[in-house]
């Protein structure tokens, strides 16, 4: 059973830490190695009163109306590992482990409060308490993986963020802290690190942590030391460095290097796990500009192109990073679950085992190939900074097509 929570990364970057007015996100998806992610966007939408949402194991009550949103996540689940919505806000999850179990009974997913909270908070903040609320109604609980022989468990902790500040919530169970930044930069990876500076928390939590004999009420109240095992905390960040030191220039190009670094751990190939997607998102602390969201759609960031999404209107969808729908024949959806697994391979994902092939058989193909892709993604970069750095507004005709012709470009390499 892998009961260790898999080594995913978060990051963000503030001024003065980064460049020009910009705030830099950041995540690896580490999951299990055969899995597939898939890059979905669901347009805004209005919902009858009464209506509910179905997500990966229970359905909740829907609200009126919920945001336009961009995921990358597990094609099975509802969900997301992460994502971004309309109003520059962004979110991902890590899975945790406390010296609370998680529960087993079916509730919500980390991963679907990822996507609740981009799909009903126009801001950080808000989607934090859209979470929170969530959590306190329907609980955290069910298998984390497409695995029908063993029930794999976590807590949550999510970072949160828009163009003016980041939130680092932590859970176990119902109880929650949560951390707000508005400068420098911060990683959060699969354990907590929240520890004495709390901005906000569930209001009986400490109460609950002295009825458990877990604090005593005298000492300061360290979240982390209070809800970690005993054995598990180490200094987690190795990315963060590698951003320190960029003095004051954090940029997307920045934050991709640092996920793409096997060398610092961040970048995960190891026999359990492997780094899935990826995202880095842009978000300018001047709302006159558009944030920019790029994915990989592909596992493992060294060998992937970042590519370019931003919202607007009617934007064109990409079927070639989406995977095949079971709809409810999909062994997810029935119980007893996972009892098969079907293929959930998109058209990116197999043009890029093929590619992964080729890099392993035949080295200087292979190389070459990675040099057209890296090519190709720095072009994609010098235009988003170009829009970025224009006093015009941007016209959205210009982009709406931006992701769909990304992804067929580089799908037109690998043929």
């Amino acid at each position: 059973r892998m009961a260790a929570a898999p080594p995913s990364y978060c990051f963000v970057a503030f001024p003065p830490c980064s460049k020009d007015g910009l705030v830099v996100f950041g995540k690896n998806s580490a999951r299990p190695r055969d899995e597939v992610q898939e890059v979905v966007y669901f347009a805004a939408a209005e919902h009858d009163p009464g209506s509910k949402v179905e997500c990966t194991y229970i359905e909740i009550e829907q609200v009126p109306r919920t945001h336009a949103v961009v995921l990358s996540r597990p094609s099975w689940l509802w969900g997301a590992e992460m994502g971004a919505n309309e109003h520059g806000v962004c979110v991902a999850n890590e899975a945790v482990v406390t010296r609370e179990p998680a529960s087993e009974s079916e509730a919500l997913l980390g991963m679907d409060l990822v996507r609740l909270g981009l799909e009903r908070g126009a801001t950080a903040k808000e989607a934090l308490d859209v979470i929170v609320a969530l959590l306190e109604e329907h609980g955290q609980g069910g298998n984390y993986y497409e695995d029908g022989s063993s029930c794999h468990t976590f807590q949550s902790a999510f970072l949160i963020v828009d163009r003016n500040e980041a939130w680092i919530l932590e859970t176990s169970g119902k109880y929650w802290a949560a951390e707000k930044i508005t400068e420098g930069v911060k990683c959060i990876c699969n354990q907590l690190s929240l520890t004495t500076k709390i901005d906000a928390e569930h209001p009986e939590l400490r109460d609950y942590v002295k009825s458990q004999g877990w604090w005593n009420g005298d000492s300061d109240f360290n979240f982390s030391e209070v809800f970690s095992l005993a054995d598990g905390h180490l200094a987690c960040c190795s990315g963060r460095e590698s951003l320190e030191k960029q003095g004051g220039d954090v940029s997307a190009q920045a934050m991709i290097d640092v996920l793409r670094d096997k060398d610092s751990g961040v970048c995960v190939d190891s026999e359990s796990f492997l780094t899935t997607a990826s995202i880095v998102s842009v978000l300018p602390q001047d709302p006159s500009f558009p944030c920019i969201h790029y994915f990989t759609g592909t596992p493992d960031p060294s060998r992937s192109v970042f590519k370019p999404f931003i919202f607007v209107d009617d934007v064109k969808l990409v079927p070639k990073v989406q995977s095949p729908s079971f709809g409810n024949d999909d062994p997810a959806k029935k119980i007893p679950r996972f009892q098969e697994k079907p293929d959930r391979r998109h058209e990116l994902y197999k043009a890029h085992e093929w590619a992964r092939s080729l890099l392993e058989n035949d080295q200087d193909k292979g190389q070459k190939l990675m040099r057209i892709m890296l090519e190709l993604e720095k072009q994609g970069l010098e235009a988003m900074e170009d829009i970025l750095s224009r006093t015009e507004i941007l016209d959205p005709a210009e982009v709406v097509d931006l992701f769909y012709d990304c992804v067929d470009t580089e799908l037109k390499f690998f043929k």
